[in-house]
């Protein structure tokens, strides 16, 4: 009697469920990656970087650095080679497209910024913050 029951309650619960609970797309549950060779689309503003400042402090620095360097104690010990954004070469040649995908889906052993807790311009303003890390490229200009 419980067994019928419980499959009971079980089948009424389903039932109830709105559809598109049960059958997202990823288009539904994750946005679009941009297409290849996009420019990063938001002009860098004082409190878009200040907010991207945060989240790389929050969620990047303790692998990647406070200065992007990528010279970490965790890093290390979880024998990450992580790239130097410090070194001009090494963003030299990184499209946009390409440092927002690796952010928002993730890279070996780096989790992504879901897009439910991180806004695809906050990953903009992410990506103009770690370029700020290498000496040699021009400083992001700040929309006033």
């Amino acid at each position: 009697m419980f067994k019928s029951l419980l499959l009971f309650s079980a089948a009424t619960v389903l039932a109830l469920t709105p559809s598109a609970l049960l059958c997202a797309t990823p288009q539904e549950t994750a946005p679009a990656a941009p297409a290849a060779g996009t420019k990063n689309p938001v002009k860098p503003t004082a409190d878009g970087l200040a907010k991207a400042k945060a989240t790389y402090q929050i969620d990047c620095a303790m692998c990647h650095g406070d200065t992007g360097n990528g010279k970490t104690d965790l890093a290390q010990s979880m024998g990450l080679a992580i790239e130097d954004w410090t070194n001009p070469a090494t963003l030299a040649n990184k499209d946009d497209q390409v440092l927002f995908n690796q952010i928002r889906n993730g890279k070996d052993k780096m989790p992504p910024e879901e897009a439910g807790r991180v806004k695809d311009a906050e990953v903009w303003n992410l990506i103009s913050y770690i370029r700020s890390f290498s000496k040699a490229q021009p400083a992001a200009a700040v929309v006033k």
